[in-house]
């Protein structure tokens, strides 16, 4: 049984969420204290977790920078601000979706099941063993997933990962926003594809040497993104 953290301070809310996924085979528990919170993510054997951006001594986004250094398991944070700033930082910091409240519990549970299901498949991939693929000082490696630029290794979170994994299999072919967002989010029906633009963006700062004139990922504007080789 896959086992969730809910990291709420409103606890309503928090057990409204957590009686949806349990009827739905996910063992869950929840935490009303940021730092408490993060402490037990930290601490314990967790799937994913729910966070909430407004919490008591610890926020959500100093929370998912902290997790993000020390685990890679889904992160979905939701929150009552549904500025396009707040969802910006949100994802740059690592989140893997942002669900702004208020929001249908079937709709929270349908994107567990996506984001549990796809890191499933990522992290269950044997074939990948020994395989990588370097383009123009840009390695690859598929089974550690590691990515290096000029043999300097450069540290991606699993979504920008799984995107530039994306681009540099198939390099030269256009892929639009649409595309990426439901290859790598698995979510054609929920999200906002300018989560695909936040987190090519933060590729691009990691990997290129002036990311204001891009040597690996390019543009083409109303069409989408490729890798150049």
């Amino acid at each position: 049984m896959k086992k969730i953290l809910i990291i709420e301070d409103d606890i309503s809310i928090g057990e409204l969420e957590r009686d949806y996924l349990e009827i739905n085979n996910y063992s869950v528990e929840i935490e009303t204290n940021g730092q408490k919170g993060l402490d037990k993510a930290l601490n314990e054997e967790f799937d994913l977790i729910i966070l909430d951006l407004m919490l008591p001594e610890i926020d959500g986004f100093k929370i998912c920078k902290s997790l993000r250094e020390q685990i890679d398991i889904p992160i979905l944070m939701v929150s009552a601000k549904g500025e396009g700033i707040d969802k910006i930082r949100g994802l740059g910091l690592g989140a893997d979706d942002y669900i702004t409240k208020p929001f249908s519990p079937s709709e929270l549970v349908a994107r567990v099941k996506a984001h549990l299901s796809r890191y499933e498949r990522l992290t269950s991939k044997k074939e990948k063993v020994g395989k990588s693929i370097e383009i123009n000082g840009l390695l690859i490696d598929f089974y550690s997933k590691r990515a290096y630029v000029n043999d300097q290794e450069i540290n991606l979170s699993s979504k920008e990962f799984d995107i530039l994994e994306l681009l540099v299999k198939n390099p030269n072919r256009v892929f639009s926003k649409n595309e990426i967002f439901e290859r790598i989010w698995d979510l054609d029906s929920f999200g906002d594809i300018s989560t695909v633009t936040v987190h090519i963006r933060k590729i691009r700062e990691k990997i290129e040497p002036d990311p204001s004139s891009p040597k690996y990922i390019e543009t083409l504007w109303g069409l989408g993104y490729r890798l150049k080789k």
